[in-house]
């Protein structure tokens, strides 16, 4: 059962900061790496552009903020802009994963570890993006354990036909 190497960037954008997670090689565990203070649009991309070289990225994975019936409002409207805006010019594809409540999730776990969430926004930006990038590391996952599975009932399929 092979698992292709990925090195993935989840970004949890915001108007004011953009949280930044990256992946370890295998594609499990998902970590926070930073927040970036979001000045302007150069600014972002040349801060971006040192941490996809030195973790050598393939893919941006963006959270969208879809409203909570699940349709797409503005806001996630503005992060597909921005977010097309960062693929052309990080020359990265990029994969859109459904953000709802992942900052609400992330504020959670800082109270749990009894760090003030309203102190801490940088915090919950970065591990909000953690769990945008978790969210889509498992997905990943569970796809490619299906289609092995499928495949290796493909192959006993036509192994018992040519009996």
């Amino acid at each position: 059962m092979s698992q292709s190497r990925i090195s993935a960037l989840g970004l949890d954008v915001g108007r004011k900061r953009m949280g930044v997670a990256g992946c370890d090689g295998t594609g499990l565990i998902a970590t926070g790496i930073t927040t970036i203070k979001r000045t302007s649009f150069e600014e972002d991309i040349a801060k971006l552009k040192i941490i996809i070289q030195e973790r050598q990225v393939q893919v941006l994975i963006v959270g969208l903020p879809y409203s909570m019936n699940g349709s797409i409002g503005f806001q996630a409207k503005q992060v597909q802009k921005y977010a097309q805006r960062l693929s052309q010019a990080l020359e990265l594809p990029i994969e859109y994963v459904d953000e709802r409540l992942t900052s609400v999730q992330a504020e959670e776990m800082l109270k749990a570890a009894n760090i003030s969430p309203s102190q801490n926004k940088h915090l919950i930006d970065r591990k909000a993006a953690a769990l945008i990038l978790q969210q889509w590391l498992d997905e990943r996952r569970k796809n490619n354990i299906s289609s092995q599975v499928n495949n290796s009932i493909d192959i006993e399929k036509s192994s018992l036909m040519d009996n």
